[in-house]
């Protein structure tokens, strides 16, 4: 019978494929092999028969060889990750030899020295292979990865900068590893980057003290890997606590966010470090005049990685001018720098302050549809203060511990069911930590306080595609919070210690339309939130619109109901030494309610010849806030009342590109203020409010090289003058005029930075950074209060400043 004839039936009979060249088999004839024999047997029997050589692959694809050219072929398949032959992929042999896959996704071709392969089809990402020439004949498996792009979500690259853009959905992106450079910023801090963006800003300039649209800082959700953080910076304030050399996605929602974000009545702030696609193994190291830091990754496997990263001051070994400059801003005004204030002679003062944060990542794809992640991350912000002074013959001492820490983990499950359904379960944790403790030998006092947070919870999350335009998504999440106060005195003894729970459940439903033809983007959303200890629902609609009225030109509204059950709020200025005094509590729905907020806001965003125009009016009310929570140093600090605030705004962004030269100008107006019913004067201005802001910014880049020069303007923030100079000594009291009268001066910066990187032909990458805050050293005035001199018994004005003249530079190695 015909060897053609023989394979046929065995294909038939097996469910086999035979592939094989058609001169290795013609005019070949033999008796056929018994049906009865196994696959095996029958190959077995025909390599006998022949001079042929057989290989089974996996009892679906068999390759036929003559003996004597067996040694001298490379052959494969090439797959899909769910095991499915892929068809016409293009192999490039050694850049001389072009090949195609067939309908079973097999090729061949001679071997050579050097076997280099490159595998590419569209639609997958592209795979590099070194063959061995040594040992038996056996065909490669290959297996390509999807690449996955979401057509059309990103209205446009580099706003601002490189490495950042804006959605549909009206959210910023940032991407870090794309990051180009911003003024001041050598690195691109998460934190940092997000005060560039328009009606984002800091009203001491720290990234402790965000406010978003008139929101305090407690108001925005931080999110990373999953994990809510209660710390956000390092140095108490001055430095984010997120490793900029980490993250690969950083997601900014002002208004319009996902029904999948709770906990916050102002922005979020998402930060994920899971990459998009397979990575290669990296390994990084860095230094600044602050902290060092690393990051390595590993894979273990193709279906599995490991990812660390720490970061740890330099400053408990080496006091930098950027280190001084900072210890001046952040002390300023607190009992850490009162303390030596009026002594006569012989003050000291030894300090010791370090911090450092540290993270883990373990990844495992579980066979082609599943995927498990684990997520832990560790803060600690450390400071030791001993101060001693001799005045009058009496010797007084203080040691201050303050220490300030966050920990959290995040495990997650996802799979995806099919092509249009994916599931994912996640369960998380925070535990955060403040700790103060003052020791004064004079009167053997020990004064100590505590602030933690406990926060768990599980999310559960899945995404339907419905068609090619509309997707809908639903979930459930668990959420529990405890928090526990405590304040121990001895001598006077004094013991109070509180704690306080709260478990909430939440339903979420969204669907989302985008239709690329017609330029239309929805999402329209909503969360269903239901509180144990009230016994009370919530329910928060969300939606966000976005309408291409021409190539060039979109209009998007955008509108939210948010709540949130716990804030941060301050007892008395000095609480922590006065460096971190504010504290998390939760709401009690009474004195301390829970806080509600409805915002729409508008966009025109225009873009055409690289010029960008971007302009957003918006409406925010916040309602539930508490005096305490809002930083009163006025009449209304000891003051414990309920209210609100209202705040209208526009936020205005111009940008143009040329060649290498990106440059932009921003203004933000806002008119903010609150509503305490039950005080005497309920509406007067914002604690917050920066009437108008101004940027401007150029930014050079070219090759390997960076640079970036800008300033930022914005009128003072609001302050009480005393409505009089004069106190009664019986009753020292300061007599104010109405809340927030006035203002301090106007603020004024100009910053610059600048980078070069470069590789060596071994492919190591090096990168280097200087930036100089404040360049014309302006002393710029950022509070202002009044309190009553405990000397003089007069009223004295009380001033604090921005950061001085500050340099830093950095240096970076890439593997």
């Amino acid at each position: 019978m015909p060897f053609k004839k023989i394979i046929i039936e065995i294909e038939q009979q097996h469910k086999v494929s035979f592939n094989y060249t058609e001169d290795n088999i013609t005019g070949l004839q033999l008796h056929p092999p018994k049906r009865s024999l196994s696959l095996n047997q029958k190959l077995q029997y025909l390599e006998r028969k022949t001079n042929l050589s057989f290989e089974n692959i996996g009892n679906q694809f068999i390759n036929i060889y003559k003996k004597d050219k067996e040694a001298n072929i490379i052959c494969g398949y090439v797959f899909s990750a769910d095991k499915k032959p892929i068809e016409n992929a293009n192999i490039n042999l050694n850049d001389k030899i072009q090949l195609t896959t067939d309908a079973n996704g097999y090729f061949e071709s001679e071997k050579s020295e050097k076997n280099i392969l490159w595998i590419s089809h569209i639609g997958y990402i592209t795979k590099r292979i070194v063959a061995t020439n040594s040992g038996h004949k056996k065909c490669l498996e290959i297996l390509l990865d999807p690449d996955i792009t979401e057509l059309e979500e990103i209205k446009t690259n580099a706003i601002l900068a490189s490495g950042i853009s804006k959605s549909k959905d009206g959210s910023f992106e940032i991407k870090p590893k794309k990051f180009g450079i911003l003024p001041g910023l050598i690195e691109p801090d998460a934190l940092q980057t997000m005060q560039q963006i328009s009606g984002v800003n800091s009203i001491d300039e720290s990234v402790s003290s965000i406010n978003v649209r008139g929101g305090t800082h407690d108001q925005n959700l931080f999110l990373w890997n999953g994990i809510r953080m209660f710390q956000t910076g390092h140095f108490f304030g001055l430095i984010s606590v997120f490793n900029p050399n980490l993250a690969h996605t950083i997601a900014i929602y002002k208004n319009g966010s996902s029904a999948f974000y709770g906990e916050s009545v102002s922005s979020v702030v998402n930060i994920s470090s899971t990459p998009e696609t397979a990575e290669k193994n990296t390994f990084s190291a860095g230094i600044n005049m602050i902290n060092a830091d690393m990051y390595a990754k590993y894979n273990l496997s193709k279906k599995s990685y490991i990812e660390i990263a720490a970061r740890k001051s330099i400053t408990d070994f080496i006091e930098t001018p950027t280190f001084k400059e900072y210890f001046n801003k952040i002390f300023q005004n607190t009992t850490i720098s009162d303390f030596s204030k009026n002594q006569n002679i012989k003050y000291q003062s030894d300090k010791e302050f370090d911090f450092y944060d540290a993270t883990l990542k373990y990844a495992q794809k579980i066979g082609a549809k599943d995927q498990i992640v684990l997520d832990v991350i560790t803060i600690k912000d450390n400071l030791k203060v001993l101060q001693s002074a001799a005045t009058n013959d009496l010797n007084k001492s203080e040691k201050n511990v303050l220490q300030q820490q966050n920990y959290g983990g995040n495990l997650s499950w996802k799979r995806k069911w099919n092509s249009k359904n994916t599931s994912k379960i996640n369960t998380y944790n925070s535990s955060y930590k403040l700790l103060a403790n003052q020791k004064a030998t004079t009167g053997n006092q020990i004064v100590i306080q505590e602030n933690t947070v406990q926060n768990n919870g599980i999310n559960l999350e899945n995404n339907h595609t419905i068609s090619a335009e509309f997707s809908f998504n639903n979930g459930y999440q668990f959420n529990e919070i405890g928090v526990t106060n405590l304040e121990q005195v001895t001598n006077p003894d004094f013991y109070r210690k509180t704690k306080e729970v709260l478990r909430s459940h939440t339903l979420i439903l969204e669907g989302i339309y985008n239709d690329t033809i017609s330029r239309i983007y929805g999402k329209l959303g909503t969360r269903m939130n239901y509180i144990e200890k009230f016994n009370k629902y919530i329910v928060e609609p969300r939606f966000q619109l976005n309408y291409g009225i021409s190539k060039s030109l979109n209009i998007g509204l955008l509108g939210e109901l948010k709540s949130q059950n716990s804030q941060q709020i301050i007892y008395l200025q000095k609480d922590y030494f006065g460096i971190e005094k504010r504290r998390w509590v939760l709401s009690d729905n009474t004195t301390v309610p829970i806080q509600r907020s409805k915002q729409v806001s508008l966009n025109l965003f225009y873009k055409k010849d690289d010029w960008i125009l971007d302009i957003e009016n918006f409406y925010k009310k916040v309602t539930g806030i508490t005096t305490s929570s809002q930083g009163f140093q006025n009449q209304l600090e000891f003051i414990r009342t309920t209210g609100d605030y209202e705040i209208f705004g526009t936020e205005i962004l111009i940008q143009k590109k040329m060649n290498h030269f990106l440059t932009w100008v921003s203004y933000t107006y806002n008119d903010n203020n609150y509503d305490f019913s039950n005080y005497e004067h309920p509406i007067f201005p914002n604690n917050f409010e920066l009437m108008h802001t101004f940027s401007w910014a150029g930014v050079y880049e070219r090759n390997n090289f960076k640079m970036a020069l800008g300033t930022k303007w914005t009128s003072g923030r609001p302050k009480t003058s005393p409505a009089s100079s004069q106190i009664d000594p019986s009753n020292p009291v300061i007599n104010y005029n109405k809340p927030n009268n006035t203002n301090v001066n106007v603020f004024s910066q100009v910053n610059l930075s600048a980078t070069y990187k470069w590789v060596t032909a071994n492919g190591v990458q090096y990168k280097l950074g200087i930036s100089i805050l404040n360049i014309l050293n302006r002393k710029n005035e950022i509070n202002e209060y009044y309190r009553i001199s405990s000397l003089s018994n007069a009223i004295e004005e009380v001033e604090t400043f921005s950061l001085q003249r500050t340099p830093n530079i950095s240096f970076r190695i890439s593997l």
